[in-house]
């Protein structure tokens, strides 16, 4: 797994941080609002960078790749922490769904790497 992959992955995982924030700061008022509002600036900030880094350099990743892929794993960590943090339903069809977005995303490193 090329360095670009990583730098993809934990840019896909601040996006998870970003979209938890949000939500985090919808349900509490004054000063720790505040405080999820800058963690959220923070980990869209590095989310967005570290996408950026993924796309260039010399092992570059295609931008409709790494988008996907990155918006995927941001995706599949939020509805995670919605179920662990937000207490959100755990069905089925859920499940379901979230397992082939995770089957695509690893088709599409599979497929980006040849």
């Amino acid at each position: 797994m090329s360095i670009n992959w990583i730098l993809l992955i934990v840019g896909g995982l601040f996006e998870t941080g970003f979209a938890i924030s949000m939500g985090k700061a919808q349900h509490t008022s004054g000063k720790e609002s505040w405080m999820w509002l800058a963690a959220f600036a923070v980990s869209v900030s590095i989310s967005m960078f570290l996408l950026y880094k993924a796309m260039g350099g010399e092992k570059a990743i295609p931008v409709g790749t790494a988008y996907a892929v990155w918006g995927a794993i941001g995706a599949i960590g939020t509805v995670v922490a919605g179920i662990f943090l937000f207490k959100e339903p755990v069905t089925f069809w859920r499940i379901f769904f979230l397992s082939t977005l995770v089957i695509s995303v690893v088709g599409l490193q599979v497929v980006s790497e040849s």
